[in-house]
């Protein structure tokens, strides 16, 4: 669990590095992302088979894993909560500035510009009824 949020910073800072390369020189930054994603997908692969390896080490830790598995599904809720309402939040910044210009020339199209608007904040209620769910099973 503590790995991954000491792996946030480096990822941060790896975006940044990405943004900067890319400014300064295009080709060059192309070259330097894909051997970066190469590197990273190699590493990946290694982590991944030594997880996947240790089969015998896991099956001693039967309580440490059922820890783990709450926590991720917690951390699974709430990343999904977290973008649910981000994608409705923009989704509903663009069909409400639509439906507002819309109504503003023709006013009897209210209904219809609030359904369109009802539809995409439904996106949030996805985004929580998946959370239900993956808190559910934790």
């Amino acid at each position: 669990m503590s790995t991954w949020f000491l792996a946030l910073p480096v990822i941060a800072a790896g975006f940044v590095a990405v943004r900067l390369l890319l400014r300064r020189s295009r080709r060059a930054a192309l070259w330097w992302t894909v051997g970066a994603d190469a590197v990273l997908l190699v590493a990946a692969t290694v982590v991944l088979t030594l997880a996947l390896g240790g089969g015998a080490a896991q099956a001693a830790s039967v309580t440490a894993q059922d820890s783990g598995s709450s926590s991720a599904a917690l951390i699974g809720a709430a990343i999904a909560v977290a973008g649910a309402t981000i994608g409705a939040s923009i989704a509903v910044a663009y069909t409400g500035a639509a439906a507002l210009a819309a109504l503003s020339e023709r006013p009897e199209l209210f209904g219809r510009a609030m359904v369109i608007v009802g539809l995409a904040e439904g996106i949030a209620i996805y985004g929580l009824v998946v959370a239900i769910i993956l808190i559910g099973k934790a």
